[in-house]
Order: structure tokens, then sequence, then C-alpha cells
């Protein structure tokens, strides 16, 4: 099937578009968007994927779901769109951020900037009914999700994973250490940041691994 996506990713993903599980989900998906009120817009669906071509990446971060509240989701993962209040998870990144880097935080949560920079990122399900978070689970965006870590896991190297919360650990528990830097923490979430996602440095961490490995460093 005729997948509209960034054309490298295109290609990296070609054995995915016509399994059944894709096909199914592709069904599911778009009866869910001609019968309710979905996020992010169709079009954005795959807009990670689009704003990070695969041979540009160098830092992947893994959430769960897209924003269910209307006009937050964007396609990127923990990112909203300009002039939206930042979600409690997203203005905690920033503060780890402030915190690590010394960095004020911004006037805008829309993370598109890290995007360009090599940031892919990725939520494990790709879509989600209004007001109802978990809605697209176990519908077949994790396998999709699963094989998109796969595929730079095996094809690139030193890359970086951020892996915030028990879902994002688990879901990147295959990464290879050796061949792959893999931080890990708590999410940023009111609920847990406190107990180790404030002081994880992830940013200067990151950045440090970069450019040991020859890569620019992220403007965070």
């Amino acid at each position: 099937m005729n997948v509209k996506i960034e054309d490298s990713w295109k290609r990296i993903l070609a054995n995915e578009w016509n399994k059944d599980y894709f096909l199914k989900l592709t069904d599911f998906v778009r009866n869910e968007y001609a019968t309710a009120q979905i996020f992010p817009p169709g079009r954005e669906i795959f807009a990670a994927f689009d704003a990070t071509p695969f041979d540009e990446v160098k830092v992947v971060i893994i959430g769960q779901d897209p924003y269910h509240d209307v006009n937050q989701a964007n396609g990127l993962c923990f990112s909203v769109r300009d002039g939206v209040p930042f979600p409690p998870s997203l203005l905690n990144i920033f503060k780890e951020i402030q915190n690590d880097l010394g960095k004020p935080i911004p006037q805008s949560g829309d993370l598109s900037r890290w995007a360009k920079q090599g940031v892919l990122l990725l939520n494990s399900t790709l879509t989600v009914r209004a007001h109802n978070a978990g809605s697209h689970q176990n519908k077949g965006w994790e396998q999709f999700t699963d094989e998109v870590i796969l595929q730079l896991a095996q094809q690139k190297e030193h890359l970086v994973f951020i892996l915030w919360g028990a879902y994002a650990i688990k879901k990147g528990a295959f990464i290879n250490r050796m061949k792959h830097l893999v931080l890990t923490s708590p999410h940023p979430s009111p609920l847990s940041a406190h107990r180790g996602f404030f002081g994880n440095m992830h940013f200067s961490t990151a950045n440090e691994y970069l450019a040991k490995h020859g890569k620019t460093p992220i403007e965070w």
C-alpha cells in the first residue's frame, strides 16, 4: 500500500506496509478518523518521520501516546503546537534542561526545532481518540514502532536512545548498549519526575556522547 511518509523511512520500512497487522491497523485508523475525533490530524500521523529522515537521526526519544486534548498533538512525542500551554511532562523536561544546561525555559513547546537537528520524537502509538488516553493501543502501532527502533538500532551506530519511564524502558530493552548510548530514568510526569527524572542530566550526557563520536550536539 502507498503510505505517505518521508522517502527514506518509506524505503527502510518497506517490508511493513503490506503485512497483515499494518493493513488491519490502517483500516482501523481510517475508520476512527471517519467516525470520531482523532489526534493528531491525519496529515501529521507520521510527522516525526517527515521531520527527521532516517539518515539524519542522532537521538531517539520514545513516548507513549499522542496528547489527547484539542490542539495539543502535532505528531512529535512530548511536543505541542506553538502557543499551546505546556503539559506538565513537557514543562518538567524544560525544567531539567534548565537545570542541566542552564538554558531558560522556552516560549514554545513545539519540539520540531529538535526534530530538525536529528532528534526522532517517536510515540509508541501514533494516534489516539480525543479525551481517551490509550484508546489506540494494542491495534498494531506498537509493532510498527518496534520495527522502527529495531531498524535504527541495527543499521546505525552511536545513537542516543532516551527512555523515560517503565513503558519506554521496556520498549527499548533489546537495544545493543555496546553500539548505542541508552539513557533511562523515571518519566517526567509530575507523578514520577521527583523520583529521578530531575537531575538525570540526559541532555548534557547525550551531547557529550554525540561530540565524542564526531556528531554535532543538539541545541536543546
